[in-house]
């Protein structure tokens, strides 16, 4: 049972590795991917009123698994200098 539920862990680990490694970017979770807060007009047409705090106005964000990676990355070059 341990011995499963730790390659299990292993497995969905490794399977986000390799989605952080291709896709580095994920969709903004505040605005879905529009880069904008929507709000409609009185005519009912969603209209832009102003780009998201979060991606500042992208849609995209960088993943959390990359952002790991970066800054491990940043740290072992500063140490080796």
């Amino acid at each position: 049972m341990l011995i499963a539920s730790t390659a299990l862990i292993l497995a969905t680990l490794a399977g986000y590795t390799l989605l952080c490694m291709a896709s580095p970017f994920g969709t903004c979770r505040k605005c879905q991917g529009a880069g904008a807060k929507h709000t409609v007009n009185r005519a009912g047409k969603l209209k832009k009123v102003k780009p998201c705090r979060r991606c500042h106005g992208q849609g995209k964000r960088l993943r959390v698994g990359r952002r790991l990676h970066n800054h491990s990355r940043e740290i072992h070059s500063a140490g080796s200098r």
